[in-house]
């Protein structure tokens, strides 16, 4: 159970070590975000038009459209500009909470993967490796992945981070945990 644990925090460590530095040090992400100088009229005209925090498409039909006339009301925006919008209220710059649920996520992760890399008749480096290789590409397909099909997006960054994070967890588990 002692080398379960170890494993596990370890693992979720490096998870959020490399989230860190590739978010904040080494800015793999910054390319996501673009900089616009009309920033401040487009925030004054989402608060004076948006009521609800929350996720918006647009154009997108009226909630309540039958789905037979979905297609028939979105014709006349083909070809045109759309966007996808997430609205907050209001900016906190507060990121103890975040930080703490996403090192929680991290463990979670570590210890599932832990679990799965046990229950293996035969666990070495490559083996372990190529699990969690396999772990974090699952999760960059299913996610990131196709987000960008459907939101024409770059997904490189996630790739990278699931590459890299799962890599180097695979790494690990696989030195640590085959010691007996």
């Amino acid at each position: 159970m002692k080398k379960q644990l170890v494993a596990t925090l370890v693992g979720g460590i490096i998870l959020f070590v490399w989230q860190f530095l590739s978010w904040a040090m080494l800015q793999v992400h910054k390319s996501e975000f673009g900089y616009t100088p009309n920033q401040d009229k487009i925030i004054e005209f989402l608060s004076e038009n948006l009521s609800e925090e929350g996720s918006y498409m647009l154009p997108m039909p009226p909630p309540g459209t039958p789905m037979d006339q979905e297609q028939k009301l979105m014709e006349p925006y083909a070809g045109k500009p759309w966007a996808h919008i997430t609205y907050h209220k209001s900016m906190s710059m507060e990121m103890g909470m975040s930080m703490f649920r996403g090192f929680v996520v991290d463990l979670l992760a570590a210890w599932l993967l832990v679990w799965l890399l046990l229950q293996f008749q035969t666990l070495n480096l490559r083996t372990a490796l190529q699990a969690s290789l396999a772990v974090g590409i699952i999760g960059y397909l299913t996610i990131p992945y196709l987000n960008s099909i459907w939101f024409e997006t770059s997904s490189m960054a996630y790739l990278l981070d699931a590459l890299v994070a799962w890599g180097l967890v695979g790494l690990w588990l696989g030195w640590w945990l085959p010691r007996r």
